[in-house]
């Protein structure tokens, strides 16, 4: 890869965008950035918070806001929420101004590696899987409409995914 190209990881949550992020900047290089992080920091509150005061409406603006900025940098890794797909010019932007990688993943996979974590909104119910079902009916066609690359990260560890990806983009 000669010129540093951007590189969206889309996915659900619980998929491994931000751990397989770190490592695929790492190996190629390149400036992570994670949207939730960049939110938590500009809003000095974490996500749940914004959520609780602001609504999921209200937490889609800030979202939408950071995106737009975060995509108009030059050569990073950008691990976005699962849900910045919703919104038509979050995918537009994304599409248009970097190589987007949809990390895809099971139910129970995201179930298994989202048990415990407190900092998801959506999944502080009594019924996380049929949360996760229909979030996944929502989105996994957003996810694959503006995939330059579809990776399953089920069976793997985030260093054996990152390095597909970079195989994958170097022979692109």
């Amino acid at each position: 890869m000669a010129e540093k190209r951007n590189i969206f990881l889309v996915g659900p949550m619980g998929a491994g965008k931000s751990t397989i992020g770190r490592y695929l900047a790492q190996q190629l290089h390149m400036e992570f950035l994670d949207s939730d992080t960049v939110i938590e920091q500009r809003t000095g509150a974490d996500i749940s918070w914004v959520f609780d005061v602001e609504g999921e409406a209200g937490f889609r603006i800030r979202e939408e806001a950071v995106l737009d900025d975060l995509t108009q940098e030059q050569g990073i890794v950008l691990a976005t929420g699962g849900g910045s797909v919703i919104s038509k010019d979050n995918r537009n932007r994304l599409s248009a101004r970097g190589v987007v990688i949809y990390l895809e993943t099971t139910i129970e996979k995201q179930l298994a590696r989202t048990n415990r974590d407190k900092k998801r909104p959506l999944l502080q119910t009594e019924q996380p899987r049929e949360v996760l079902e229909a979030l996944a009916q929502d989105r996994n066609p957003l996810y694959e409409e503006i995939a330059d690359y579809t990776i399953r990260t089920d069976d793997q560890s985030a260093k054996v995914v990152a390095n597909q990806i970079v195989k994958m983009l170097e022979e692109s």
